[in-house]
């Protein structure tokens, strides 16, 4: 029952485009670098989910090599999002549904 975790990254890519998130210029080398969950003290989350989660998570995929089993990205989202106008249902849903698919658990939405 579990979504298939490429379709997911596509739908996460597709929600930060469609709320003008994407960047077409990747942040510096240095911001990537951040040893901070999340790249917080350098990047945006939306910056993070593209220029980091994404490409690492593509990279597996491509590489057929085993994706992450512990993972909670939701939590991150709303908390990042719950400030902004914009409406960020769909795309906390896919990355919900992401944390969901590598987990085996489900992830208790908020309302």
């Amino acid at each position: 029952m579990h979504a298939d975790p490429q379709a997911l990254l596509h739908a996460i890519e597709r929600e930060l485009k469609l709320l003008s998130w994407w960047q077409a210029v990747p942040p510096a080398p240095e911001a990537l670098a951040s040893g901070e969950p999340f790249c917080l003290d350098t990047l945006t989350f939306p910056q993070w989910l593209q220029f980091v989660l994404l490409p690492r998570m593509q990279a597996l995929l491509d590489a057929e090599a085993p994706l992450p089993t512990r993972i909670s990205l939701y939590p991150m989202a709303t908390e990042s999002f719950k400030e902004l106008a914009e409406d960020t249902r769909a795309l906390e849903e896919a990355i919900a549904r992401l944390d969901e698919a590598l987990s085996g658990q489900r992830v208790p939405r908020q309302e």
